[in-house]
């Protein structure tokens, strides 16, 4: 693996493959890494990764805070997650890119596109997050952060994290912060020096912006509507992936196409083939 210096901040990435970039923003929520496009549910399925690197370049990376990459107490947007990937391509010396998201990947590519046609030949987003159930469970993660931060103070957050090794959504308890902490000994010194009254300002701010709607989170409908960048939409059904977050991205984007299927027939037969060809025409 490789890295990157981005913004400030050490991106883990890989480039697997040969062929038309596809820069791809992995799922798993919190826990957006490299491995996720190979080990994570429905992906473990349909080898996304396996198959596109057969025709393109991916471009595969861990996340801001997530596995191997860096990160900064900020209130995070789906903007810096943009910013990631923008610098992650200049880096590459990549003028222009596919983008393809998982789960909550969809967020930031959706908003690149909008934010930045002009480096972006075609989005692909599977299974789009959102839903009322989403934003609720989302909500309570970062409140059962709060409280365990009122309880145990930053050092005992530091202490958690470095002692279960966990990620933010597999332990609430850690924050978003958890997997830079495990990495970063110098980091985790800086975050428990924290006030904590600022640091609560800052979390509450990143989740009241990041999950602010019961619809798929990330650009403004306005900014969708007119975007003129092409996607294919394939959509979950579960309550993280709710089908009405899918069918909002298809309603909001005009060049559009909705792979209208249930879950139980995305299989990697029927799903690859699709995606391979949509980028490719």
């Amino acid at each position: 693996m490789k890295t990157a210096i981005v913004d400030g901040i050490a991106t883990r990435y890989d480039v697997v493959g040969e062929g038309p970039a596809v820069l791809m923003y992995a799922p798993a929520g919190f826990d957006a890494t490299i491995e996720k496009w190979t080990t994570q549910g429905v992906y473990a399925k349909i080898r996304p990764l396996d198959n596109l690197a057969r025709h393109f370049s991916c471009v595969v990376f861990d996340r801001r805070e997530c596995g191997q990459s860096g990160g900064r107490v900020e209130r995070v947007t789906y903007m810096d997650y943009v910013r990631q990937g923008l610098g992650l391509l200049d880096h590459l010396k990549i003028e222009k890119a596919h983008l393809m998201g998982g789960c909550m990947g969809v967020s930031p590519v959706s908003l690149f596109g909008c934010a930045h046609p002009e480096r972006v030949n075609k989005m692909i987003l599977y299974w789009p997050v959102g839903g009322a159930k989403y934003r609720m469970t989302a909500h309570q993660r970062f409140a059962e952060h709060i409280g365990y931060v009122q309880r145990e103070g930053l050092a005992g957050v530091v202490k958690l994290a470095r002692e279960g090794g966990k990620a933010f959504g597999a332990d609430p308890r850690g924050g978003p912060w958890a997997a830079v902490i495990q990495n970063d000994a110098a980091f985790a010194e800086k975050y428990a020096a924290m006030d904590v009254e600022r640091y609560k300002a800052i979390v509450l701010g990143f989740v009241r912006t990041m999950f602010d709607r019961d619809t798929a989170p990330g650009p403004e409908p306005e900014d969708m509507l007119v975007c003129d960048v092409p996607a294919y939409i394939v959509p979950g059904n579960d309550a993280s992936h709710s089908t009405a977050a899918a069918r909002y991205m298809h309603e909001c984007l005009p060049k559009s196409e909705y792979w209208d299927v249930p879950v139980s027939a995305q299989t990697e037969e029927a799903t690859m083939p699709r995606l391979i060809e949509f980028l490719k025409k």
